[in-house]
């Protein structure tokens, strides 16, 4: 298969950034890397350890280089939408975090873009490159379940988690930043059954080193198709601090009316221990004597790479635009009903009501 050599910019050079620079460094096809973060001692190290040919303290400076020709916004959540639009209007490929954005707004700015310029935006919801997801999506595809008639998903995560929230210059919900990874994978496996009603109720620990205040750490929400299946799911960031988990300890279920699929997520078939204390891969300082190697949301490191789904969804996309073959990252259809859902069940636990699809702005 015939490789188009590519460049590569990456926008936002935090612990994320990182991981996509290095990604796309190692790819066969890519043969210039640049890398752009508001702190240039922040570039300039990314910069150094991935062996890029270019960095600036400037997005538009990297996202405009003759030498780039796809563009990873791996900034912070509330900003996204600059960075894609100029992208976009550049004729770039654009791989985002997910989401989208964090207001339908921002989502429909972007959606707007892409039909003027043709732009080609895909979003990162790492979750779909899960081996155990991608079985999963072929045996519905192959029509083994029969009809799905309900689901349900659910994700964990620490309390430290959550606590690392605090501050943010945007308040941040687990439903929109986290919660939407399975809110993405359920859409993907019911494709063609739109969600249409959202119910949710929400609570919080009681804590005060939770989320920010007014954002619930605990929301479970019921999620109504267009045919009548209906699927559950559930958020928490209520682990305790030391529990083994590195990341979403989860549980995904597909009900079918020829067959069912259960998907243990929790990770438990893997425990380490060691007296030496391993880091968290998200958060600094808070290293673990015992831990459950393979509940790395993101993926780890090994042999001197870096291994898991964020890792196989950017080789992916890597190769979709150095050799054309296909691949199913999110579209930005899929991010902006990901994040109309996500923004749904948020609204349904403030006024305790059902909340009916499409939502007004």
């Amino acid at each position: 298969m015939r490789i188009k050599e590519i460049g590569v910019a990456i926008i936002g050079s935090g612990r994320m950034g990182e991981l996509r620079a290095h990604l796309a460094a190692n790819h066969p096809g890519v043969r210039f890397v640049a890398c752009a973060d508001n702190d240039a001692a922040r570039a300039r190290s990314v910069a150094e350890k991935v062996g890029a040919q270019f960095y600036s303290d400037n997005n538009l400076d990297v996202i405009s280089h003759p030498e780039v020709d796809a563009v990873i916004v791996s900034t912070p959540n509330f900003a996204h939408l600059e960075p894609v639009l100029q992208a976009i209007e550049m004729g770039k490929a654009v791989l985002c975090e997910k989401p989208i954005g964090l207001a339908l707004d921002d989502a429909n700015q972007i959606m707007e873009a892409i039909e003027r310029y043709q732009g080609n935006v895909r979003f990162g919801y790492s979750r779909r490159y899960k081996e155990r997801y991608l079985r999963a999506k072929e045996q519905v595809a192959q029509g083994r379940l029969g009809r799905i008639v309900g689901g349900h998903a659910r994700a964990y995560n620490l309390r430290s988690q959550a606590r690392g929230k605090r501050g943010l210059k945007i308040v941040e919900s687990p439903v929109v930043t986290s919660l939407t990874y399975y809110i993405d994978l359920m859409c993907w496996f019911l494709e063609g059954n739109p969600v249409v009603e959202v119910y949710a109720q929400g609570n919080r620990s009681g804590r005060d080193d939770g989320v920010s205040d007014g954002v619930n750490e605990l929301t479970w929400a019921i999620l109504t198709c267009a045919d009548g299946a209906v699927v559950s799911a559930g958020i928490c960031y209520g682990l305790p601090e030391q529990y083994p988990s590195r990341g979403l300890s989860s549980r995904v279920e597909l009900l079918g009316s020829e067959g069912v699929l259960m998907i243990d997520g929790d990770n438990t078939d893997e425990i380490l221990y060691t007296e030496k204390g391993v880091p968290h891969v998200h958060l600094a300082n808070q290293d673990a004597n015992m831990l459950f190697p393979g509940s790395s949301t993101p993926g780890s490191w090994a042999v001197g790479d870096f291994w898991g789904p964020l890792a196989t969804e950017t080789r992916a996309w890597l190769d979709y635009l150095t050799t054309g073959r296909p691949c199913v990252l999110a579209t930005a259809d899929d991010a902006r009903r990901n994040l109309e859902i996500s923004l749904a069940i948020q609204r349904s636990e403030q006024c305790g009501e059902k909340v009916r699809l499409p939502i007004e702005r």
